[in-house]
């Protein structure tokens, strides 16, 4: 119990300080931005940001997974082609970040009071992107955990 109360007291002290530092960090922006997606705190956000660098070093989305190791893997005998699971390749802190903070599309999508305290201040078409974001995520999140769907390798099964 003392090192569970230890470390949350270190926490609250460690996160005041944190969001001081963000302020003055020039990827700043990017932080409050990622911020205004659901459970996406200020440590998750700088988390991601400090891993990943300069987000507009990847031309699309598929860069993105490609360096976080969220692709499937491949086995490829003779003609047929299967998609394995996850290469885990690559940075191992952002990936652990987005995967938490994408099971929060498991619920409905809704604006919690917290969120809309910590988002009081962004503009109106970050508030529409995000919104559209949750009900794009959760309706695929259902529609993959569907009955018929399954996770395994080689029996995925995309689409509508």
């Amino acid at each position: 119990m003392r090192a569970v109360t230890a470390h949350t007291e270190r926490l609250q002290r460690l996160e005041p300080a944190l969001h001081d530092q963000v302020n003055a960090w020039r990827f700043s922006p990017v932080v409050a931005v990622l911020q205004a997606l659901r459970r996406v705190p200020c440590t998750v956000a700088v988390t991601t940001v400090a891993a990943l660098g300069d987000l507009s070093r990847f031309a699309n989305p598929r860069e993105l997974m490609k360096c976080l190791g969220l692709i499937p893997s491949a086995y490829s005998p003779g003609e047929r082609r299967r998609p394995g699971s996850m290469t885990k390749a690559g940075n191992t802190q952002a990936r652990r970040a987005l995967i938490e903070g994408a099971w929060a599309y498991r619920y409905p999508a809704k604006v919690s009071r917290h969120l809309q305290r910590r988002l009081e201040t962004p503009p109106q078409i970050l508030q529409h992107i995000r919104w559209k974001a949750q009900v794009r995520l959760c309706t695929r999140y259902r529609r993959l955990s569907a009955p018929g769907q399954t996770c395994q390798p080689g029996r995925r099964r995309y689409g509508p």
